[in-house]
């Protein structure tokens, strides 16, 4: 095991070794939770024509020019135009057509009457329009092309796509994407001490949340995740990765520090590098790229060390293997509400609270036992994590952290 890095060379290293993967070709309309890998052009026109922002009546704006509500202007009703298919005819000088929202524009009209400005509204408004406001050229038009064109980009190569995303590619008439291929991860909880979810733990047991916690957190990253759980069989352990060294990334916990029985450690001690990280928690770790091209993560067996360690390694090189064009958590700088102790010379990743009750947001411990890494169920509490530099002793109140929003 090498001497103590930062976090910032042990995720150049990882970021270093990632190689995206091989554009595939998908419908639109599926490709949510995928990543763009070239850039989505426009094949229609958004809006597709000159239509109607409100229900009212589409006028020329100089017929209407200088209605009061004791002068009103008056014009007959030549058209009524629903939306829906079909070309309206021009609209006559003098004269105006009822329109309803999303219908297009007739040929001569350059503005809408809401009905709200008339007198009559909609219930007086096949034979006369009775206009007591004026509308200016362009009020309430929609005109073509005007929020994307034929050819325009819609979202460039690296973009995340979801439902606003793909709705946004579906109305621009874009029926097929490029997409990164999903990730295929290989997720392993090691420790002789697990027992599945759900199962009754005999003494000396625990629940095996790691496995759930990776799965969760790499499909969360748009990955295909085959989990598994070993004890501390280094054998077994090596049978398992060999067996799975085409997967994109293996990802294991436990089993990387210094004691008598550390399965990842002696069944790989000569394929991947073991680390020490100047960070709390997640000081001990692994990484590697193995033969058949999965990049291996090795990280550590508290649940929380687990949790921060994929935030600050994995789930960035996963997204770089889809060529995402950003691969972080968005961060607040945010002060914190309560002081706590914090680690020489490693940087502090805490679970936390964010009290919203007033602006500026503030930040306590996700957990009132402390800092440890093996209090799993603060994480359930915890809406980010604080980030407390390596040369800070201690946190007090009101000292601004940055902050990692995870929800």
């Amino acid at each position: 095991m090498s001497g103590v890095i930062s976090v910032e060379e042990h995720a150049a290293d990882i970021m270093a070794r990632v190689r995206p993967q091989e554009p595939e070709e998908i419908r639109t309309v599926d490709a949510s939770g995928r990543t763009l890998a070239a850039s989505a052009r426009a094949g229609l026109d958004v809006p597709a024509f000159d239509n109607s922002a409100m229900d009212g009546f589409a006028v020329r704006a100089g017929d209407v020019a200088g209605a009061r509500a004791d002068a009103p202007r008056v014009l007959p009703v030549a058209a009524d135009i629903p939306a829906g298919p079909g070309s309206p005819d021009p609209l006559p000088p003098g004269a105006a057509a009822r329109i309803m929202t999303g219908a297009p524009l007739p040929v001569g009209a350059d503005a809408i009457v809401p009905f709200e400005a008339t007198r009559a509204g909609l219930a007086d408004s096949l034979e006369r329009a009775i206009v007591e406001r004026p509308s200016a050229i362009g009020a309430h038009v929609r005109r073509r092309a005007e929020d994307v064109g034929v050819g325009d980009e819609v979202l460039p190569a690296g973009t995340a796509l979801g439902p606003l995303q793909v709705a946004a590619l579906v109305a621009a008439g874009v029926a097929r994407v490029r997409v990164a291929p999903r990730p295929r991860v290989v997720v392993v909880s090691t420790g002789a001490e697990l027992v599945a979810p759900g199962a009754a733990p005999r003494p000396g047991e625990i629940p095996d949340s790691n496995s759930t916690l990776l799965a969760l957190l790499a499909r969360e990253c748009g990955a295909e995740v085959t989990a598994f759980r070993v004890g501390d069989d280094p054998e077994e352990l090596a049978r398992l990765v060999e067996a799975h060294a085409g997967a994109d990334a293996i990802v294991t916990s436990g089993g990387v520090s210094q004691g008598a029985y550390e399965p990842v450690r002696l069944a790989l001690a000569d394929r991947v590098d073991f680390r020490r990280v100047a960070m709390q928690p997640g000081k001990p770790q692994a990484f590697g790229a193995l033969d058949g091209g999965a990049l291996f993560f090795g990280l550590p067996g508290n649940p929380v060390s687990v949790a921060v360690s994929f935030e600050l390694f994995v789930r960035p090189a996963l997204f770089a293997l889809q060529g995402r064009a950003a691969t972080e958590r968005p961060r607040l700088r945010l002060a914190a509400a309560t002081g706590w102790r914090t680690p020489p010379a490693r940087r502090q990743y805490l679970p936390v609270r964010v009290l919203r009750e007033a602006w500026p947001w503030r930040v306590v411990p996700a957990t009132g036992g402390g800092s440890g890494s093996h209090l799993a169920g603060g994480l359930g509490r915890a809406e980010g994590y604080a980030i407390v530099p390596e040369d800070v002793a201690a946190v007090a109140p009101g000292d601004v952290l940055d902050v990692m929003l995870v929800s």
